[in-house]
C-alpha cells in the first residue's frame, strides 16, 4: 500500500512492552486458542460458502479501514452482518494509542466478528515492513534495505521477521502485508527511496523474503509478497498512488528479475500475493496488473504455480481512474481472478461500495459461480487457520 505507506511512515521507536512479554503473549495465544492456533478451513460450525448470504459472500472479499483511533460504529454494525473480511491498520489509527488500547481496538473488533454467525476470523492487517514503513512502533525497526547490507542477511531477515510477527501478534493483529519483494534498480528510485527493497539482486530479494516469510508465517502470521510482478524498475516520481504507470520492461527481464523472488516466496508457502497497479505491456498492453487476468491468472497462477490468496493492492489508486468507481474496480479486480479488494481509503462508503458491486456480480452471475466460489474457499480456508 504506498501512497498510504508514504503518509504514515516514521522512524522507528521503542516497543511498548518488552521482548519478553511479546513472546509471553505469542505463547499464550498460542495456548489459548487465539489467533495462532492452527485449524481445519472447514472446522465444525462454521460458515461454508453455501450458508453465507451473497451479500456476506462478497463482504469475506473486502478489506475495510476507518479514519481515527476509534472504530466507528457502522464498521462493528457491518462486521457482525458478516460483510466483512478483514481491517487494515494505518498510521492514524494507532497514533497515540498504548499498547493496551490498541489491544482493546483489535479485540473489540475480534468480538464483533465472533458475533457475526460467519465463523472465520478476520484478518486484522497492516504494513509492517520496518524502517520508515511499519505502523507499530517496535519490531522489526530496520529497514529491509538495512536487512540487506548486514553482515548476516538471512540470519537479519529470519529475526526481523520474527520480531515483526511477534510485535502483529501482540497487539492483536494476523496479517502482515510484507515483505516487499521489489528489485530495485537505481539507488534513490521508487523503492530505494524508502529503503523497502532487500537489494538490486534478485536471487538475495528472494532468498531474504523466503526467510522472512517463513518466520512470521512459523509464528502463524499470515504474510504477503509484493507488489507482484515487481515494482522494483519504477522511478522516483513514477507512484501509482498519484497516476498511470507503465513499465516497458522486456518478458525476459520481467521473469528473470522482477519475478524471480517470488518463486523463491511460493517455494516457502507465502499465504497472500499482492499484485501491482502498474501495467507491464509484456504481459498485458492494456490492463495494470491487478486487473490483468493474463498477469494473475496466466503468469502468477499458471506460470508460477501459486495457489495461496491473492490481494490488490489500494483499490482507491489513481492508476485506476480510467477504470470506473469503487464498485467497477472491485468487480473487474475480482474477474481477474484477485480474492481480495483492498479498500484503504479510510472511508466506509469505499468498501459499502465494493461490497455492493460484488453481490451483485456474484447474484446475477457476472463472476462465474464456480470462480467465485473458487476465490471464497481460498479466502476462508486462509483465514480458518487462525482459529
Amino acid at each position: 500500500v504506498k501512497g498510504q505507506t508514504m503518509a504514515d511512515a516514521r522512524p522507528p521507536t521503542a516497543l511498548h512492552v518488552s521482548r519478553r512479554t511479546v513472546i509471553a503473549g505469542a505463547a499464550g495465544l498460542l495456548a489459548g486458542g487465539g489467533v495462532l492456533a492452527p485449524a481445519s478451513a472447514h472446522a465444525a460450525g462454521r460458515g461454508r460458502p453455501s450458508s453465507l448470504s451473497v451479500e456476506q459472500q462478497a463482504g469475506q472479499r473486502v478489506i475495510w479501514s476507518y479514519a481515527g483511533p476509534t472504530p466507528p460504529a457502522a464498521l462493528y454494525a457491518a462486521i457482525r452482518s458478516g460483510l466483512v473480511g478483514g481491517v487494515i491498520f494505518f498510521g492514524e489509527n494507532l497514533k497515540g494509542l498504548t499498547r493496551q488500547q490498541i489491544q482493546q481496538v483489535t479485540r473489540s473488533i475480534a468480538d464483533a466478528q465472533a458475533g457475526s454467525g460467519v465463523g472465520y476470523p478476520l484478518l486484522l492487517m497492516t504494513d509492517q515492513e520496518g524502517g520508515r514503513v511499519q505502523r507499530l512502533p517496535g519490531a522489526p525497526g530496520i529497514s529491509q534495505k538495512q536487512v540487506g547490507l548486514s553482515a548476516d542477511p538471512a540470519g537479519t531477515a529470519k529475526s526481523a521477521g520474527l520480531g515483526a510477527a511477534q510485535n502483529l501478534l501482540d497487539a492483536g493483529m494476523s496479517c502482515n502485508l510484507a515483505p516487499v519483494l521489489d528489485v530495485y534498480r537505481q539507488d534513490g528510485d521508487f523503492e530505494d527511496q524508502y529503503s523497502r527493497s532487500y537489494s538490486k539482486d534478485p536471487v538475495v530479494c528472494g532468498q531474504l523474503g523466503a526467510a522472512s516469510i517463513g518466520a512470521q508465517q512459523s509464528l502463524g502470521v499470515v504474510t504477503t509478497a509484493k507488489h507482484f510482478p515487481g515494482l522494483g524498475a519504477a522511478a522516483a516520481d513514477q507512484n501509482t498512488d498519484i497516476g498511470p504507470l507503465t513499465l516497458p520492461l522486456s518478458l525476459g527481464e520481467l521473469r528473470t528479475v522482477d519475478e524471480l523472488p517470488y518463486r523463491a516466496a511460493i517455494e516457502a508457502g507465502v499465504d497472500l500475493v499482492m499484485t501491482s497497479w502498474a501495467t507491464y505491456p509484456a504481459l498485458d498492453r492494456r490492463l495494470p496488473a491487478g486487473l490483468s487476468s493474463r498477469t494473475i491468472k496466466g503468469e502468477l497462477r499458471g506460470r508460477l504455480r501459486f495457489r495461496g490468496v491473492t490481494i490488490t493492492d489500494a483499490l482507491e489508486a489513481k492508476a485506476l481512474t480510467a477504470f470506473g468507481d469503487t464498485g467497477q474496480r472491485a468487480v473487474l479486480a475480482a474477474k481477474a481472478g484477485m480474492d481480495l479488494v483492498l479498500c484503504s481509503a479510510k472511508d466506509l462508503t469505499q468498501s459499502q461500495a465494493a461490497v455492493s458491486a460484488l453481490a451483485t456480480a456474484i447474484g446475477t452471475g457476472g463472476l462465474g459461480p464456480g470462480e467465485s466460489d473458487r476465490a471464497l474457499e481460498r479466502v476462508l480456508g486462509l483465514r480458518g487457520r487462525l482459529g
